[in-house]
């Protein structure tokens, strides 16, 4: 797949994930889309091969924290927050033990 094509998976990828983790808030979904915007758009103009891989390896990184790092809140009360936890973040959880047990 050429550099191009990568780039345009990538910015595609970065807006598909914003509309999925800040679903239902406006504010970050614009804030969101306007800093994907501006910084594709501010290196429009990059040449150099090496750069752009780069450039690719830092907007996948940003995919991956954000599909896997952000949960939204929502101000419920004064001093209360309620989490909204999207399915993807829930992961079965092992309880652990301290005492190992033994193998028979």
């Amino acid at each position: 797949m050429g550099q191009a094509a990568k780039v345009l998976q990538l910015f595609k990828t970065l807006h598909r994930t914003r509309q999925q983790v800040f679903k239902n808030d406006t504010r970050a979904l614009e804030a969101a889309r306007i800093k994907i915007n501006e910084e594709f758009k501010g290196n429009k103009s990059e040449t150099s091969p090496k750069k752009i891989e780069e450039l690719i390896k830092i907007g996948s990184d940003v995919e991956l924290l954000l599909r896997t790092s952000v949960v939204q809140g929502i101000h419920t009360d004064h001093n209360t927050l309620k989490l909204v936890p999207r399915k993807e973040l829930l992961i079965e959880n092992v309880p652990y033990c301290d005492a190992p047990t033994q193998k028979k």
